[in-house]
């Protein structure tokens, strides 16, 4: 069995509440919406530590993958980057080996035989950070529990380190609780002096992002997804600043790549073809943890379609053994119209028994400065959407968990 749920709901849930708040965790209630479950689910240790080794040898499987796409302006088409960051793409150096995104997230299907497949990776504007890197630590010392995530800070320290930004942006900074909260936990986690703004507040003047203090912005961590670039007014003109090295944006311009589901497709593609661009662990890596993905609905049943650049589960639709759409989320927003998709095998998530009732689990692992070291746990329906919860996750052997608990 690869988790057991830990511990029940305390009483006192307003006094937790607030302590996460003031921890940095301000969204554990969203309204009358208890987003936090106050439980505790435990990954068996031998699960976790094939889990850490998938995710660092997929890190690497992707980083070769996002470079063979550099200067493909074939692959930028089917991977759906909009046309106004080729040019970008082209011309800015890629960050060192497996540091073109230092910021990121694994999600996968992790079922209760210890089976691992994984379904997506999030290399650009990962979200989920504070639940796993705060109120995730807070839980498992409650209950005794091991957590790598506490060294999910210092690898932020380590990555801005390197990038050194002079500011940290999300869209409605200070009225977004989440995105807020992000970002100044992130700046706060790496030890750097830095302001927070909003991407509202930016502009573009001759080339030069500038904030609302009329002041040059040279390198900018922004909670701000790059293919929003090619749709949102001023996208252009940012997507200009980039390219001519006016601006440095981090994650880097490159992890758009990454970002792409569509790479999926071009990684199963090349294993098909069993490319030497791949170790033969890498081959073997990538049949085991990863689905079959395509570009076009070459399955006959048991699929599931999502855009390039779908996000909190919207624009996912899930079909049966019969090729019937017997699932498709009704929360997020699709943004397949805009990206197009990419078809990919089936894999169900395993499911849970918490105070709340039974949910799926969906295991992220972060990748921070090229490291896997963070867990985060969502619980909702078969596709995770905005809607699900959050529920920490700890690591270690049942025996020692039994009589904890």
């Amino acid at each position: 069995m690869s988790f057991q749920t830990v511990g029940k709901p305390l009483p006192d849930r307003s006094a937790r509440v607030r302590e996460l708040g003031e921890l940095g965790f301000s969204w554990a209630d969203i309204g009358e919406e208890q987003y936090w479950i106050d439980q505790l689910v435990v990954m068996d240790e031998a699960v976790y530590n094939k889990l850490y080794a998938a995710s660092a040898t997929l890190w690497r499987i992707f980083d070769k993958a996002a470079r063979f796409v550099i200067g493909r302006r074939d692959l930028y088409k089917m991977l759906a980057i909009p046309e106004v960051l080729w040019d970008g793409l082209d011309l800015v150096p890629p960050q060192p080996a497996l540091e073109l995104s230092r910021y990121a997230r694994f999600d996968f299907s992790v079922a209760m035989d210890g089976t691992i497949k994984l379904l997506e990776l999030n290399a650009d504007t990962p979200t989920g950070y504070v639940e796993a890197s705060i109120a995730t630590p807070w839980l498992c010392s409650q209950y005794g529990i091991e957590t790598p995530n506490t060294s999910m800070a210092s690898q932020v320290a380590r990555a801005w380190a390197k990038e050194e930004p002079e500011a940290a942006a999300c869209v409605a900074y200070g009225s977004h609780d989440e995105d807020s909260g992000t970002i100044e936990a992130l700046v706060r986690h790496s030890g750097r002096r830095m302001r927070c703004i909003d991407c509202l507040d930016l502009w573009v003047d001759e080339g030069i992002l500038k904030g609302s203090d009329h002041q040059p912005i040279r390198r900018l961590f922004a909670l701000y997804p790059k293919e929003w670039m090619g749709v949102d007014d001023g996208g252009e003109a940012l997507a200009y600043a980039v390219e001519t090295g006016e601006l440095q944006l981090f994650n880097s311009l490159h992890a758009i790549i990454l970002q792409s589901k569509g790479l999926q497709a071009v990684i199963w593609g090349l294993h098909e073809l069993n490319a030497d661009l791949f170790t033969e662990k890498e081959h073997m890596y990538i049949k085991r943890y990863m689905l079959p993905t395509y570009n076009r609905p070459l399955f006959t049943g048991n699929y599931v379609s999502k855009s390039m650049f779908g996000r909190e589960g919207g624009s996912v639709r899930m079909f049966d053994a019969e090729g019937n759409m017997d699932l498709q989320d009704e929360e997020g927003y699709d943004t397949s119209t805009l990206f197009g998709d990419i078809y990919q095998e089936r894999a169900e998530l395993p499911r849970i028994r918490l105070h709340k009732g039974e949910f799926h689990l969906l295991t992220g692992m972060f990748v921070i400065d090229g490291k896997p070291c963070g867990l985060l746990g969502r619980a909702g329906g078969l596709i995770t959407g905005n809607t699900s919860h959050f529920v920490a996750m700890g690591v270690g052997p049942f025996e020692q968990q039994r009589n904890k608990s």
